[in-house]
């Protein structure tokens, strides 16, 4: 019989195995990322701007700073999601916000973010929040600044020529 702690490694790699086995990239890519896709830091790329994380590095600190003003309810860098909590801006306290942000993919491109905002307004009546229409210019202006941040990033890490 394996003693416990030789199990607990044995369900450990199998795990990381089984997920490294669900990753969407192409098999030439895993390949050059080493052992498990560059998670234990091994293979060549490992060093990589989105080597510690599942999705675009700059796209998830973009995203980060530009909704910094904001509460933040929910993370995870390994899947892309950013959920963050009701926000109030103090200049207009009847209405409040709150952004969903998905980075879809590994490269920094437009159509790897997705960005989904809502809005409630407080009734005078009651004072209950209902949920109210967003603008859709406010959307994409959301995702343009995160873009646009994203790029600033990926520029600061390049090479002085």
């Amino acid at each position: 019989m394996l003693s416990r702690p030789l199990l607990t490694v044995l369900s450990v790699v199998t795990i990381a195995s089984m997920a490294a086995g669900c990753a969407s990239r192409s098999s030439t890519e895993s390949e050059s990322r080493g052992l498990f896709g560059g998670l234990l830091g091994s293979g060549p790329s490992a060093s990589a701007p989105d080597a510690g994380i599942g999705v675009n590095t700059f796209l998830w600190r973009a995203s980060l700073d530009t909704l910094s003003f904001m509460p933040l309810d929910q993370i995870d860098p390994f899947g892309g999601v950013i959920i963050t909590d009701w926000y109030a801006n103090p200049e207009a306290p009847e209405e409040r916000f709150k952004a969903t942000v998905y980075i879809l993919d590994s490269r920094l491109r437009a159509d790897a973010l997705s960005v989904q905002l809502f809005r409630q307004v407080r009734s005078g009546d009651t004072g209950d929040w209902t949920d109210a229409t967003v603008d859709q210019g406010t959307r994409i202006q959301v995702e343009n600044a995160i873009l646009t941040r994203a790029r600033q990033l990926r520029i600061s890490q390049l090479p002085s020529s």
